[in-house]
């Protein structure tokens, strides 16, 4: 099995040093590079494709934040942990919905803890308990979809979209018959031709069809995953949302 890819961006050498040695310690993960600042944190990024960035925040160039949008909107599959002696950025920290929020100084314990919490996430070993949710749906609603792309124009059956969402900075349709279909239009513009009662906006990288929605769980702090069926990407969905998608299969 391949090893977890991990990238860490500090500007500190002797606290990159510490994450390396860490990293190193726990079985299963590979350092495959680290970064002096936000702006080399994204180049590397979009050379490397970790799966794991650990991220500074107050750091030349670019901050933590900053380069932690840049990196979900490019692959918002990619989990994003912050290691700071900051607090007080915890609130944007989770507004590009960090997977974990580490204070410096941190025990070797607390950050292993974190890693092993990655690793069950990118790769479940056994089933997960899914949180309580209705298995009731909302009515399917017909039409078709006119998409604009590289290679021309493709005409979409609504029902047949399972996800949407940024990937490379372009959004992605993924449909149940295996399609992946990529468009320069942005996700807002996407959303704004989409039947409200068959699409729900979960995240601001994700659009999910209410009708694939096969169950949902936890997935850091204040962030669950969405399981789709039909396809093998899974969504996120912010706590907000989570809420929101509730009341609207139990009302």
């Amino acid at each position: 099995m391949d090893k977890i890819r991990v990238l860490i961006a500090d500007d500190n050498e002797a606290m990159r040093q510490i994450e390396r040695k860490i990293i190193e310690k726990v079985e299963g993960f590979d350092l495959v590079g680290e970064a002096r600042d936000g702006l080399e944190c994204i180049q590397l990024a979009e050379q490397l494709r970790p799966q794991i960035v650990f991220l500074d925040v107050e750091m030349p160039g670019k901050t933590g934040v900053e380069a932690a949008r840049v990196i979900q909107d490019m692959d918002p599959s990619i989990i994003l942990i912050f290691a700071t002696a900051h607090d007080q950025y915890m609130g944007d920290a989770f507004e590009v919905y960090a997977f974990d929020y580490l204070l410096k100084p941190f025990k070797v314990s607390r950050v292993v803890q974190t890693l092993e919490k990655a690793r069950d996430r990118l790769r479940p070993e056994q089933e997960e308990t899914p949180l309580p949710h209705t298995s009731a749906k909302l009515p399917a609603a017909g039409g078709r979809m006119m998409l604009h792309h590289r290679e021309g124009v493709t005409f979409l059956n609504l029902q047949d979209i399972v996800l949407i969402q940024r990937e490379d900075r372009a959004t992605v349709l993924y449909t149940a018959s295996g399609g992946r279909y990529v468009t320069g239009d942005s996700l807002s513009e996407t959303e704004a031709r989409l039947d409200p009662a068959l699409f729900f906006r979960s995240h601001k990288s994700y659009i999910i069809n209410l009708n694939h929605i096969s169950n949902i769980t936890p997935y850091g702090r204040w962030t669950y995953i969405v399981h789709l069926s039909g396809i093998n990407q899974d969504a996120l969905i912010t706590h907000e949302k989570y809420e929101e998608l509730e009341k609207m299969f139990t009302t």
